[in-house]
């Protein structure tokens, strides 16, 4: 009996601490003065809205091919902005290359004064524009040239790619590795060959 009292006292302290600990409750709410505010919720200073973002490359890595020292074309790597239409690969074919790339014995067959245009792809074709400099290049320079433009724009565009070359808009023959003049489209594999 004296035990079933203890157990029945501490279940009612237990109920009354519990009692004590919640929070009130009441129908309607009611205004609480400035004071009975805890610091910073009077006028609080509303959160920064901006987050920071990790930053997303706007670039995307390319091939473009030089020549190396034995006037074979070698695959070089550049970075170009995204999306990296053709216009801006043969741009960076273009300049040439850089320093530790001339100290290798890296060089172009393309001098620095030529220009893309623009460049179009239509279906498994791309016709690349150059200024009136890019027919100023002669003899073994030429075929070096067009080969570089052709290796570039096919590692973009894919291997069966033709291209066709312009100057100022009029469509020019170039010399394949056979020697043959043609106007176009020129594939890389005629440039891999001596056969006719």
């Amino acid at each position: 009996m004296v035990a079933r009292r203890r157990t029945l006292c501490a279940v009612l302290v237990c109920g009354l601490l519990a009692a004590g600990c919640a929070i009130p409750t009441q129908q309607d709410p009611s205004t609480i003065s400035p004071s009975r505010v805890p610091p910073g919720l009077v006028s609080p200073a509303l959160p920064s809205t901006t987050t920071t973002q990790p930053r997303l490359s706007s670039q995307v890595p390319v091939k473009i091919y030089l020549l190396g020292p034995g006037e074979e074309l070698h695959a070089v790597g550049r970075v170009v902005e995204i999306p990296a239409p053709l216009t801006s690969i043969i741009t960076s074919l273009l300049a040439g290359p850089d320093r530790s790339e001339s100290a290798a014995g890296i060089s172009t067959a393309i001098p620095n004064n030529v220009a893309v245009l623009s460049a179009v792809a239509q279906g498994p074709v791309v016709t690349v524009d150059f200024n009136l400099a890019f027919g100023q290049i002669t003899g073994s320079a030429t075929e070096l040239a067009v080969a570089q433009v052709v290796a570039t724009v096919v590692t973009q565009s894919g291997l069966g790619t033709g291209v066709i070359f312009e100057i100022e808009g009029q469509v020019i023959s170039v010399p394949i590795a056979s020697g043959a003049q043609v106007p176009g489209p020129v594939y890389l594999w005629q440039f891999l060959t001596t056969a006719a």
